[in-house]
């Protein structure tokens, strides 16, 4: 028992050796139109779109929105305030004691106690060590002392201090400024009423003062006209709980932005050494994720441009993360590609010199036909005319079905197939059209596990045709009166059915070519030109898309070959 084939040898044709045909048009069209400056091209890593710009964007992204929330010590800034106050009250309370004690004097007959010319001068020597401007309110609420003029308030000489000289300008001081620049030009947070230094001013255009002449500590934070803040604490000056006047110590915010100054200084430049090590860090992170990404589609793009066998894609399987499988995978698919187009070419070159051979005698019966008188003669080569062209009909549906049946598997969606049944329906079919016949047939026996059902996932219709065609090459093979065995059992987690005969079994040196195409080796005494040999072809192919196996052996009984075996092997639908 064999696989069919054709009555004469052949050539099997290798794949081509020269270049592929041309890529589409459309698509080489797109590609050029899709490099910048029609036809200049900039490299990918270049473009905005590149993976490289976006985990540089996301890294840097993050990054920069917290400097930017840590640049901003809005918090930190109101706590320096908050702490400016609080010291200037204590340094207040203090000098107001001083004042409370060496500059009151008492009127027994009045029995009231006023500040007196002393205080002026004390109020100058208390302020100017501290950097601070202190100004000194009689109970009525007239100034008697400003620490800013040296003298009287009116008509005194005004002392200015001196800015402190600043060092050359370092590049993180431009960031610096660049940085306050900004913040000044943006919405304030907090606003705060406006400062006006009046020389001849009184306590009633202050309210820190005037909480201080009702004996309350008073404080206050103004805007003044440069943007720099201005802070006032006011307390009283009392002597035996008698308020005397209110002395207001005030001082600018310059320590509380150079404090801050310091703080964005210390954050620009940890922020410099954390963008640095953020950008290299993301390059080499797009590097390793874009780089061989490139490398592969270019790879894909010589494959799909027609370079032939040569163009490899590269192997990065050893990386071990996701580009790894994803090259694993391309090489797998550019494998299989070429080795489904060597097998079309192949195919397409057995198709062409299996039709030859009919097409020859055909032609040749047709002009022998037209040459002869003989009515015998022609009747004879009528036959052979309708033979061949029955041949090539069965030739034709045959290769139409192999042909369609790549397509047909890939597309198809699998399903639950009890195969016990579906052996039972076949057996019971053959049976049937076996006593239809009336000519002895062989018996067919079916062993299954009992009322188990051996369940794959599969093509039900496909199925049925590879043991179709196994039990028809069984029982073309079979002596009338012999037996096929058709059985199916699971095995090591595997369907595993066979089919049986008794037959005069496989030639051993032909056991590997009968699943090829068009081989085909028929039993003496039938019909030649009955098979297209693509039956067995035909059925691993439907096997291997299954997952499967097919293979043939002999059957040996007492060391001599007592048949043929045809075993086929399935994943279980759940297995696999």
């Amino acid at each position: 028992m064999v696989a069919e084939t054709t009555e004469t040898p052949r050539d099997r044709r290798s794949p081509p050796d020269g270049p592929r045909p041309p890529s589409r048009p459309g698509v080489a069209a797109a590609a050029a139109a899709a490099r910048p400056g029609g036809g200049i091209r900039v490299p990918q890593w270049l473009r905005l779109r590149s993976i490289t710009w976006r985990v540089l964007a996301v890294n840097l992204l993050a990054l920069l929105i917290l400097a930017a929330g840590l640049l901003y010590l809005d918090r930190y800034k109101r706590s320096l305030i908050a702490s400016q106050l609080d010291s200037l009250a204590v340094q207040g309370g203090i000098f107001a004691a001083a004042l409370g004690e060496a500059a009151v004097i008492s009127d027994p007959l009045a029995g009231q106690d006023t500040l007196t010319a002393l205080a002026r001068p004390m109020v100058r020597r208390l302020a100017v060590p501290a950097r601070l401007r202190a100004r000194l309110f009689a109970a009525n609420g007239d100034l008697i002392a400003d620490s800013k003029y040296v003298g009287m308030v009116r008509g005194g000489v005004e002392v200015a201090p001196l800015a402190t000289p600043r060092e050359d300008a370092r590049l993180l001081d431009h960031l610096v400024d660049a940085y306050e620049w900004l913040v000044r030009r943006l919405p304030a947070g907090e606003s705060y009423p406006p400062y006006e230094d009046k020389p001849s001013a009184r306590a009633a255009d202050f309210r820190e003062a005037q909480r201080a002449l009702a004996g309350e500590v008073g404080r206050s934070v103004r805007a003044a006209p440069g943007g720099e803040l201005v802070l006032s604490v006011a307390v009283p000056v009392q002597r035996y709980k008698q308020v005397l006047g209110a002395l207001m110590l005030s001082v600018d915010s310059a320590e509380i932005e150079e404090s801050l100054r310091q703080v964005r200084q210390e954050i620009i430049s940890v922020f410099g050494i954390v963008f640095v090590i953020t950008v290299l860090l993301s390059l080499w992170l797009a590097g390793t994720i874009a780089r061989p990404v490139r490398r592969l589609a270019a790879a894909a793009e010589r494959v799909r441009s027609g370079h032939g066998q040569a163009a490899e894609i590269p192997d990065l399987s050893g990386r071990g993360d996701e580009i790894g499988n994803l090259s694993a995978a391309l090489r797998d698919m550019t494998r299989d590609l070429w080795s489904r187009m060597d097998a079309i070419e192949g195919f397409a070159a057995d198709v062409a010199h299996e039709i030859k051979n009919p097409l020859s005698s055909l032609r040749s019966a047709v002009e022998t036909v037209a040459r002869i008188d003989n009515p015998a003669q022609q009747r004879r080569l009528m036959a052979i005319i309708l033979d061949d062209v029955q041949r090539l009909d069965r030739l034709i549906s045959d290769i139409s079905d192999a042909s369609r049946l790549d397509a047909e598997l890939g597309r198809a969606q699998l399903s639950r197939v009890d195969m016990a049944d579906l052996l039972r329906t076949l057996v019971e079919i053959e049976q049937t059209a076996a006593q239809a016949g009336g000519a002895p047939a062989p018996r067919l026996t079916l062993d299954l596990p009992g009322d188990r059902p051996i369940v794959v996932l599969g093509l039900e219709g496909r199925l049925a045709q590879v043991f179709r065609n196994l039990i028809a090459n069984a029982v073309s093979f079979s002596p009338p009166h012999g037996t096929i065995r058709v059985s199916g059992r699971i095995e090591d987690g595997l369907a595993r059915f066979a089919v049986e005969d008794e037959g005069p079994g496989l030639p051993p040196e032909k056991i590997g070519a009968i699943f090829d195409r068009f081989y085909s080796e028929r039993p003496r005494g039938e019909k030649f030109g009955t098979h297209s040999g693509l039956g067995l072809s035909i059925s691993k192919q439907i096997v291997e898309a299954h997952h499967g196996r097919i293979w043939a052996e002999n059957v040996e009984r007492d060391g001599a070959v007592a048949g043929a075996r045809f075993v086929v092997t399935l994943d279980l639908a759940g297995h696999g």
